[in-house]
């Protein structure tokens, strides 16, 4: 969402998204004058309030209510208001929030209490589940590891007819897959001789072998084609969407089961006092695990591989019905370079979203670190 603000919407913005956090009353301009430094007088501010109300960021729930933020404005909040840089130039209006000694307590509390050279990994996600809950204040949600991983075995290109390739792959399962590929249309290419094509193919395939015989299937679509002699780069640039194709259809997660933890106190919540919608929360969680799974466990393009992102899904960018008045933050823990499971909260939209990502990505970073301990 593109919003440009000026420094003092901005400023305003997080002042009202800060107290509404910690309050759940709707913000007034004289709330903000007594609690934060802005500057600027009640008048100013309620003027503000009103522009960033019509740009559709904050909402009146009734006519003599102060303003509340919508999921616009919380969107807003993230992308924006809550990065380092804003935090700096702000240092003097923004109290500290502790996001970096709440990240490090989640490393504390799981190097502390989970010793997984002890513990079997279900246990290890169990304990580490409840210190998210405890620490997050939200429902957390880890989900069981991708344990079965095939390895390559032997790759082949074949050509076909004139511009048509097949890869053919063989994992050590001796199961066998193959990808139909186009050659890009270049003028020349029909008038190639197609003993040269075949001798090509045959070099790019043994250079498969060598970076990946014996290696995760889930590593072709990672693997670096740059390092392609220049004459075979025109091989490289058609094979890489086309054999991450090849693996993303082959080698499609299956929903494992979730560990759910913090469901009673985040439950307490004053988003949460209708039963109508805890049901529904509590169903999802115990009986559709498998829709919330497919949400929260998101392979990374191949361009985004070695580099693990907090996700923010706030009220409405969230696909299922029963969340869709909460917000799920999440990231996923790998065993090296592969994504192997998803670690994530679940609260409602008025939340510490300084805290929960920080509380997000250190968790993720402490069982990518575990995983790669055991030997699965």
């Amino acid at each position: 969402m593109e919003v440009q603000l000026t420094n003092r919407q901005q400023h305003i913005l997080w002042a009202t998204v800060r107290h509404y956090i910690a309050t759940a009353e709707p913000v007034g301009s004289k709330a903000l004058v007594d609690e934060y430094d802005l500057g600027v007088s009640s008048a100013t501010i309620r003027n503000v309030m009103g522009v960033l109300e019509k740009s559709g960021l904050l909402y009146q729930p009734h006519a003599s209510a102060g303003r509340v933020p919508s999921d616009s404005g919380y969107r807003i909040y993230v992308d924006q208001l809550i990065t380092p840089s804003l935090r700096d130039a702000t240092r003097s209006l923004l109290p500290r929030s502790g996001t970096e000694t709440l990240g490090r307590e989640v490393e504390v509390a799981m190097q502390k209490r989970l010793q997984w050279e002890d513990w079997s990994l279900e246990t290890l996600l169990q304990g580490a589940a409840q210190i998210l809950a405890t620490l997050s204040g939200c429902i957390s949600l880890i989900t069981m590891p991708q344990t079965t991983t095939a390895l390559v075995r032997h790759l082949q290109l074949v050509q076909i007819e004139a511009g048509r390739i097949m890869l053919i792959v063989v994992t050590d399962g001796y199961e066998t897959h193959s990808k139909l590929m186009d050659l890009s249309p270049v003028p020349e290419e029909t008038q190639r001789d197609p003993e040269v094509i075949d001798r090509e193919l045959q070099i790019v395939s043994n250079f498969l072998n060598s970076h990946l015989r014996g290696r995760s299937l889930l590593e072709l679509a990672y693997l670096d084609w740059s390092q392609l002699d220049q004459e075979f780069q025109r091989y490289g640039e058609f094979l890489k969407n086309s054999v991450a194709e090849l693996t993303r259809r082959t080698l499609a997660p299956t929903a494992t089961q979730i560990m759910v933890r913090g469901v009673s106190e985040v439950l307490r919540q004053p988003e949460f006092s209708q039963l109508q919608q805890v049901q529904t929360i509590i169903h999802l969680l115990e009986e559709e695990q498998d829709q919330l799974w497919r949400l929260i466990f998101e392979e990374p393009e191949p361009e985004d591989v070695g580099k693990p992102k907090v996700t923010v899904r706030i009220g409405a960018e969230n696909p299922l019905e029963p969340i869709r008045t909460c917000t799920l933050i999440s990231s996923t823990y790998r065993r090296g370079s592969i994504a192997v499971g998803s670690v994530g909260v679940l609260g409602p939209t008025r939340l510490d979203y300084e805290g929960a990502i920080a509380v997000v990505a250190s968790a993720a970073d402490y069982l990518s670190e575990a995983f790669s301990y055991f030997n699965l």
